[in-house]
């Protein structure tokens, strides 16, 4: 039996969560959902440059977790890109970091 998901922390939640082309309504596009503790994890190692064990404190995983959650990100953003896709942000087992505003 698989061991229960733990919350993994995030250091905020994105205003602005919805992407897609421009120039093609959204009704025609396929949307890709990409879930919090992954964006959580694309900020703090790809726009922070944080190494993947320290991400991984951050968000109260181990690294090999974090490792997994940043790889389906970068696979999910990917499609975006390549097949013009929308992107949505949301979703997750999360709570929010106490101070995370003072992090930047």
């Amino acid at each position: 039996m698989p061991r229960s998901k733990c919350c993994r922390q995030v250091g905020c939640v994105p205003d602005k969560n919805y992407f897609k082309p421009r120039g093609i309504p959204a009704s025609q596009l396929e949307e890709v959902v990409l879930s919090l503790d992954e964006f959580e994890a694309i900020r703090l190692a790809d726009f922070e440059g944080l190494y993947q064990e320290d991400g991984a404190r951050k968000m109260n995983i181990s690294r090999q977790t974090f490792g997994r959650i940043i790889d389906s990100a970068h696979r999910k953003i990917a499609d975006v890109l390549v097949n013009g896709k929308a992107l949505k942000i949301e979703g997750g087992e999360v709570s929010v970091r106490d101070g995370a505003a003072d992090e930047g």
